[in-house]
Parts: structure tokens; sequence; C-alpha cells
């Protein structure tokens, strides 16, 4: 189990089995929210779905082929942060989060990124980190920037979310710029 402490009230811990419910209740209570960005949300429509989801993220994490972590604040669920295709030759991995409305503009989720790539640096022993989003997730384009990665590119009709196809923008951070930026 991973468990990556950011403050007194801010933890990332491996979702448990137990988790489920809560899972699916803040994903529930901002699925209008995150329906925009994010192509699970649909598929996410009961308790079950959010247990196979942990299932699947549990057996990843022993395996070595992802990371999914719950974002807890004073011990409530309200998001997740994770790390997924991971490339052991090119050490790199892709980083996805997201979290609930209630929880939003706050700086929570930029504390957790900060310590997450870290994490991801120092202790996955990654070379690169990349987030890719849609053109149209301003937010996540802020986020990105603030974390100090670089638009690689914008791959045309890469993506397809609530039946569209869109633009998916790029973004890379190497772990001597992180190093570099955090001296």
């Amino acid at each position: 189990m991973v468990s990556i402490l950011i403050d007194d009230d801010l933890l990332l811990r491996s979702y448990q089995l137990e988790d489920a419910a809560e899972l699916f209740r803040t994903i529930d209570a901002s699925r209008q929210h995150l329906r925009p960005w994010l192509v699970w949300v649909d598929s996410t429509t009961k308790v079950e779905h959010s247990q196979y989801f942990i299932q699947s993220s549990l057996y990843q994490q022993q395996h070595k082929d992802g990371l999914a972590l719950g974002i807890f604040y004073k011990r409530k669920l309200i998001g997740g942060i994770g790390m997924h295709h991971w490339d052991h030759v090119l050490e790199k991995a892709q980083l996805g989060y997201w979290i609930s409305k209630d929880f939003e503009g706050k700086g929570l989720l930029s504390a957790c990124m900060e310590r997450f790539i870290d994490f991801l640096f120092d202790k996955a022993g990654l070379n690169k980190i990349e987030i890719h989003f849609i053109t149209a997730n301003k937010r996540s384009a802020v986020i990105a920037e603030r974390q100090g990665f670089k638009v690689e590119g914008i791959i045309r009709d890469s993506y397809i979310l609530n039946g569209m196809f869109t633009d998916l923008v790029v973004t890379g951070l190497l772990k001597k710029e992180w190093k570099e930026k955090h001296k």
C-alpha cells in the first residue's frame, strides 16, 4: 500500500476495497462537474464499478503497471490521482487526476500533485511524466503549467469524449527539469 502524507489534513493513499462506496458517492456527487473531461465517469454508475476499479488498481500497483491513489482531506475521499501507461523501458508514465467540485480551487490538488510528482521521480524511478488533456480543459492546462510541464504538442482528433472527437494536448516534465526547479 502506498501512502503519501501531504500535511496534517491531506493524504494520498492506495484505494482499498472498503473505499468503494465512498468513491462512488464522491464521483456521483460531482458527475456533472467531471463528465466534460473524464470519459470513465459515464461508465461509473454503481458501487460495483468502483469496486472493480479498486481491484484493478490494486492489481496494477502490485504488478507495477500503474498506481491509483485516493485524495483524502480530513479523512474524507475528495478525489483521485494516479499514474498509468507506465513504460519501464523509457521510464515514463502519464499522470491523471480529478477532484470533487466542492474542493476545486482550494490548492489541494496542486499540493497533492507536487508531492506525487516527487514520489514518481524519487521512488518510482521515472524520468518523464506526461499529462494529456483535451484542449477545452483550461484548468488542467493551468495545473500542468504551474507544475512545470511543457506543451509538447497537440494531437488532433485523438480522443473521444461524450461521443465527439477532440484534440489532445500532450505535456511533459523531465526529472532533471523538476529537480532544477526544486533545488
